[in-house]
């Protein structure tokens, strides 16, 4: 496998869509593990029939799809309830993930694993960025973007690799506060960068 592929991780809330996104804009190929999920509990799917018998029948709407919302809430209230989900869909996310890895023509891409860390999938990338905010902050952009409480959101942050820990793991890190100027100049210069390593990693 030839394609370098940089692991794009960060907190809940620290900006990894915008990060993403921008990159996408300089035509990288960009695999969003959050969206690989949906695609496995789609109505029909293994993980969805695993998931009902984990947690029951009303984890599902009228239509029979997930009420992510729902059980997200439920699974970080409850810590087996998390390890039973990660369980099911961590495995066939590693699994798809290596996949849609494989079928990459671009120089390299972008794999977007907010659980980077705590899901071992270390050793399916070559470096690793970092999106960084203060934790303050992820509170109040969760708080104004998903409509959870205080509690939740701190829940959320718990059941997450600690920032230093994160840090600490970077190959490159993104400060990103509230200047999304700065932010777009990061990954433009990251791009220039990744293309060069890719170039040497192809050689």
């Amino acid at each position: 496998m030839n394609v370098l592929v940089i692991g794009l991780t960060g907190g809940i809330g620290s900006g990894k869509t915008e990060v993403s996104n921008r990159f996408a804009q300089h035509g990288v190929p960009v695999i969003d593990t959050d969206q690989l999920a949906r695609e496995l509990v789609e109505p029909g799917q293994p993980a969805l029939l695993e998931i009902v018998t984990a947690f029951g029948p009303d984890c599902l709407d009228e239509r029979g799809q997930l009420r992510r919302d729902q059980l997200r809430e439920r699974v970080f209230a409850d810590p087996s309830g998390r390890r039973r989900l990660e369980a099911i869909l961590h495995p066939r996310i590693r699994t798809l993930l290596q996949a849609r890895i494989a079928n990459i023509t671009a120089p390299y891409c972008v794999a977007v694993i907010p659980l980077l860390i705590e899901t071992g999938m270390i050793d399916l990338v070559d470096r690793i960025l970092v999106v960084d905010v203060s934790e303050a902050e992820q509170i109040r952009r969760v708080l104004a973007r998903d409509g959870i409480t205080e509690t939740q959101a701190h829940r959320i942050l718990a059941a997450q690799t600690q920032r230093q820990e994160r840090l600490a793991c970077a190959d490159d890190i993104l400060e990103n506060g509230a200047d999304f100027s700065r932010l777009h100049q990061q990954v433009a210069a990251l791009h220039e960068r990744y293309l060069a390593l890719a170039s040497i990693k192809a050689s």
